[in-house]
């Protein structure tokens, strides 16, 4: 629970509440809006999973209690004023009650000449060409040759990332390290695994390493 003066701090509205705005801690993608009363703030962080106060039934309501799509919390942050609050979350199912990941899915405006870059999208786009080959484009290229051609890419792109990483040069180590991340994203789609499957291994292994450290100094 939180202490009495960090709780002092935070600003309910006249009704007792405060906007919770929860995050997916791995994509960082919005998933809904909500509000908390100080009851389901100290529930949330007891539980350690997202406790909100229901403004239309009037009553507590934990998230994924009927449904099953558990958001489990990683950390909470106050905004500059404490009127807002920040819940970075672990989610076991969609966040909308529609079934859709985010309750965010309705786009009004999207700008022809500022766009986002992401893994996943790269991702999108790749599996696109595999599903619907182009002409003339290198990664259809590459899922119609197959395999050992995507392999032996591989191998040849993580040779250049060490030749350029043992000439100290930065900027060229980096290009290949792009050229490398690509082909291995084309490898992964030809396997069938996914970014969230390799997100998963590597936090595993966080957890690891941090139990190995923990360890080291008791």
């Amino acid at each position: 629970m939180l202490d009495k003066q960090t709780m002092e701090q935070l600003k309910f509205d006249e009704k007792g509440l405060i906007p919770a705005i929860v995050v997916d801690g791995t994509t960082g993608q919005v998933l809904t809006l909500a509000y908390m009363n100080k009851e389901s703030l100290d529930i949330s962080i007891k539980e350690e999973r997202t406790c909100f106060w229901s403004r239309s039934r009037q009553e507590l309501w934990r998230k994924g209690e009927t449904s099953g799509a558990v958001q489990h919390i990683i950390d909470i942050t106050a905004d500059c004023d404490y009127d807002a609050l920040v819940v970075r979350v672990n989610k076991e199912g969609p966040a909308c009650h529609t079934g859709a990941e985010s309750c965010f899915h309705n786009p009004l405006f999207e700008s022809e000449e500022n766009t986002a870059f992401t893994l996943q999208g790269l991702m999108d786009m790749l599996q696109g060409r595999k599903e619907s080959p182009k002409e003339g484009s290198y990664t259809s290229y590459l899922f119609e040759k197959g395999i050992d051609k995507i392999l032996k890419k591989v191998g040849e792109e993580s040779t250049e990332v060490i030749i350029a990483g043992k000439a100290e040069d930065k900027k060229e180590t980096i290009y290949e390290i792009a050229d490398l991340a690509y082909h291995v994203m084309v490898l992964m789609l030809q396997l069938g695994i996914s970014l969230e499957e390799v997100r998963d291994e590597l936090a595993s292994r966080h957890v690891i390493d941090k139990k190995v450290k923990q360890e080291k100094m008791t």
